[in-house]
């Protein structure tokens, strides 16, 4: 569709909510099943209501959504709910806003470019391989767990040079517990201020002293070091403005790493479970991608060069974000009254954007509650409208991590398939996603681990 803002369109309909709560609970109990319930029957753009007031817009249509992401991008603002993060990100790139977030966004930029985050690829790989070397034969894991640890490994190397184990010890726990608690207080309208000396609240204001403290006791260190470090702490240290010469300051880094922590394993590692889970329910693609990994790599190292020709890999990847984003919805507030292909948003109203939404359409998507990997051959996704298939967001907030985190996926699953057939564990429950700050399986994924005998294609083996 075009965008006809000079056509004034009806009023989007309002299914019926509770007088009082509105839609809260529905979408509280099952915020996948309620927004795609909301996409098929109302069409690109439906209306419903958080408590009282609130009054909230699903939009479901790939032209739109780019207008609100990209072309009329400035009346809009992070929504409300945002604010329950600010205790853990600061004003980091995830909760900051307009001129401020982007000039933090200039400063860090650098960090993320494609030709600096093939540096990274190495620490990748090394921290992958040196993890799943302790994996035994026949051995039950929880596997959503350790794809944790992996991708915590991988952000503690690139970000601070820090091995796995001291990156783990010293920011992982208390990152889970400030994380959950977050992620509680996203969801509750009427929130407990902090300052209340509640239980719950002194586990979260803990959580994030210990994490402020430690990193900023690396910071400091970093600082009386004269030798040159290429992590991103190194990067966002050294990062000055081109438009007024200045750096960050000591809470500015501070509330980045923390933001890039957050962002920087938990997405990838929800992303790296549910690929695992999907290989194991399909043999064929399995197969694939074995045939691959044995035909690029052998029984060789994997190396930083496997990644471009590792595309059948690439499109499991893909494919798993497809299925499984783990942004799986996106959410802005209107910082101004604006029209959006007709339709009036006044200021206040909150504006939901679901990348799981738009990605389960059949008309954009051929069998979309299918794992096909091979939808993504040849380029096909480009023959699509642009915010049909948008796991990293888009516009001036696209997820400055995207790269890194498709090469850290690709890489990882790729170590784990040379040496591994993972398949789920026999009397698993089943397997459901759960709406957190990220889209993971619900309570986890025990998985067995089988050691698997590599076919050396580039031997002759």
């Amino acid at each position: 569709m075009n965008d006809t803002d000079d056509v004034l369109r009806d009023s989007p309909k309002v299914p019926k909510g509770r007088l009082i709560s509105g839609h809260t609970k529905e979408f509280q109990t099952d915020p996948l099943g309620f927004l795609s319930r909301l996409a098929k029957e109302y069409g690109e753009i439906a209306k419903f209501r958080f408590g009282p007031l609130q009054d909230v817009y699903l939009v479901s249509n790939p032209d739109l959504i780019k207008q609100i992401l990209v072309t009329k991008q400035n009346c809009f603002v992070k929504s409300k709910d945002f604010n329950a993060l600010k205790p853990l990100l600061g004003e980091g790139l995830l909760t900051s806003e307009k001129d401020f977030h982007m000039r933090q966004r200039r400063l860090i930029q650098p960090s993320f470019k494609k030709s600096h985050i093939s540096h990274y690829a190495q620490d990748m790989i090394d921290t992958t391989m040196d993890y799943i070397s302790t994996w035994e034969q026949n051995n039950e894991r929880i596997i959503t767990k350790d794809m944790m640890s992996i991708t915590l490994g991988i952000i503690s190397k690139t970000m601070f040079s820090m091995e796995f184990k001291d990156g783990y010890e010293i920011v992982g726990k208390s990152m889970e517990t400030a994380l959950r608690i977050a992620v509680k207080r996203m969801r509750t309208i009427f929130r407990m201020p902090l300052w209340v000396p509640t239980k719950i609240n002194r586990e979260y204001k803990n959580a994030i002293q210990n994490l402020d403290k430690i990193i900023y006791s690396i910071i400091e260190k970093r600082k009386s070091e004269t030798v040159q470090h290429e992590d991103m702490l190194g990067i966002l240290m050294d990062a000055r403005d081109d438009e007024d010469g200045l750096g960050m300051t000591n809470q500015q880094v501070l509330d980045e790493l923390m933001t890039i922590f957050l962002a920087g394993h938990e997405t990838t590692a929800n992303a790296l479970s549910w690929a695992l889970y999907s290989i194991s329910q399909h043999p064929d693609i399995q197969t694939k991608l074995f045939n691959e990994v044995d035909s690029i790599i052998g029984s060789r190292t994997p190396k930083p060069d496997d990644f471009m020709k590792l595309t059948y890999t690439q499109q499991i990847i893909h494919e798993a974000l497809r299925m499984y984003p783990p942004i799986y919805l996106l959410s802005r507030g209107v910082s101004e009254d604006v029209t959006i292909g007709g339709y009036s948003f006044k200021k206040g109203d909150m504006i939901l954007l679901s990348p799981f939404v738009m990605q389960h359409k059949p008309e954009y998507f051929h069998q979309p509650d299918s794992f096909i990997p091979e939808r993504f051959e040849n380029n096909h996704m480009k023959t699509l409208p642009a915010f049909a298939y948008f796991p990293f967001g888009g516009g001036p907030r696209v997820c400055i991590g995207n790269h890194f985190a498709i090469m850290e996926a690709v890489l990882v699953l790729a170590c784990i398939a040379q040496r591994y057939r993972i398949r789920l564990a026999d009397d698993h429950h089943e397997v459901t996603p759960y709406t957190s700050l990220s889209l993971r399986p619900k309570g986890g994924l025990r998985m067995v681990v089988e050691e698997r005998e590599v076919k050396d294609f580039q031997s002759g083996f």
